[in-house]
């Protein structure tokens, strides 16, 4: 049978078997989403990002990275997927009609996407959608006019996304409560002798014996030097005595993800590795008490960075203080929507929820990374990870 046979035949049996939330939980942002539409003044969003078509249907895959869109006009929403992804469309989607092109022939995602868009006057796009191939974008804008588009199509799907319903929390809530159960895994192998792919197999073997889905960033583990460096991972070192074990690890859970970092020496740590863990902590108090509905992103950094400075000429620091999480795909689990970070006015509201990266690094030495996934409340931050802010220090390890 043809790709068109397969879904009905899915559609039969299996439809919206697998939609993530209930579907009162859809239709409000849904109906959300539109209010801010009419609000901007657009009759239609073209959307290509596969978190923000998740949020609005349901719809899910691991294959992310063939071109897939999603429109919503006040009448309609329409999922155009590839061919062989019509059955992740069918069982996990909940829109009013799906479009399928065959995933070998680009050239049949067109058309239909012209015939959808010709009546409609102002169509916002997500600029920044990586999902936004230029190969399909320039045809609708040649034949339709560059003035229908507007790139703000990304910033109403944020707006709603940094702010989580009672469902969404109970997902990264349960995602918090699996990131753990791996860390825990992954931290009590850790000894002289192994390697950091050996301690990054235990923790994902853990998530997903936990009950993970396919992450949207796989177990970061890094040690000694190395653990120096940003963005770097697992990569067959061996762990030296009195290394420290740099982890970080997000379950996902309905694609939501609560992440998580823990840092564990191979032995005992040196008092300079207590030290910057206590500037990881102090950091980390400052932002939860500026974490309050009415301050802006750049005041918690303003008082992140006061107490940073001090060691701000030592070790190395991102930047970010925080970032958005939520629903999301690989390659990453930042969600986009908003950063804690200077120079940065929106303000904090109730349900906002952020990942604290807080990996203070001694290049070429070492680093020291601790952090927590953060609800924002009427009183400041509250943790949904349960982190302990301490060095896991393996000093059974340690031979008398």
């Amino acid at each position: 049978m043809d790709f068109h046979a397969y879904r009905q035949a899915l559609a039969d049996t299996l439809e919206g078997s697998e939609l993530p939330f209930p579907a009162d939980e859809l239709s409000l942002r849904l109906a959300r989403t539109r209010a801010l539409m009419t609000e901007a003044g657009r009759d239609a969003l073209l959307l290509t990002d596969p978190a923000d078509i998740f949020y609005l249907t349901g719809y899910h895959t691991f294959e992310v990275s063939v071109h897939t869109a999603l429109l919503v006009t006040a009448e309609r929403i329409v999922l155009q997927v590839p061919s062989i992804e019509t059955g992740p469309a069918v069982v996990t989607a909940r829109v009013d009609e799906i479009i399928g092109y065959r995933w070998e022939d680009i050239s049949e995602v067109i058309e239909p996407l012209l015939a959808l868009l010709s009546p409609c006057q102002h169509i916002g796009l997500d600029a920044n959608s990586a999902g936004l191939r230029y190969a399909i974008i320039q045809p609708l804008l040649n034949r339709l006019g560059k003035a229908r588009f507007h790139h703000d199509g990304g910033a109403l799907l944020d707006s709603q996304r940094l702010v989580k319903s009672e469902a969404e929390l109970n997902c990264l809530r349960e995602s918090a409560r699996i990131t753990a159960i791996g860390l825990r895994a992954a931290e009590a192998i850790i000894e002289p002798g192994i390697t950091d792919n050996e301690v990054a197999a235990e923790g994902a073997r853990a998530l997903l014996a936990a009950g993970s889905e396919f992450m949207s960033l796989q177990p970061i583990v890094t040690c000694g030097q190395r653990s120096s460096v940003i963005h770097v991972n697992h990569k067959r070192t061996v762990i030296e005595a009195g290394d420290p074990v740099f982890l970080e690890f997000g379950s996902a859970y309905q694609r939501y993800t609560a992440p998580m970092m823990r840092t564990a020496v191979a032995g005992r740590a040196t008092a300079e590795m207590h030290q910057i863990a206590e500037v990881c902590q102090s950091l980390y108090t400052a932002l939860k008490e500026t974490m309050c509905p009415g301050n802006t992103f750049d005041d918690a950094a303003q008082a992140a960075e006061a107490a940073l400075a001090p060691y701000a000429d030592r070790v190395f620091f991102s930047g970010v203080f925080g970032y958005s999480v939520g629903a999301q795909f690989p390659p990453s689990w930042v969600e986009g929507t908003g950063y804690i970070a200077r120079g940065l006015t929106r303000r904090f509201e109730e349900n906002m929820v952020f990942h604290l990266p807080l990996c203070l690094r001694l290049p070429g030495e070492w680093g020291i990374g601790l952090s927590d996934t953060v609800q924002v409340t009427a009183k400041g931050g509250v943790a949904i990870t349960d982190n302990d802010w301490q060095i896991n220090e393996r000093i059974d390890l340690i031979k008398s």
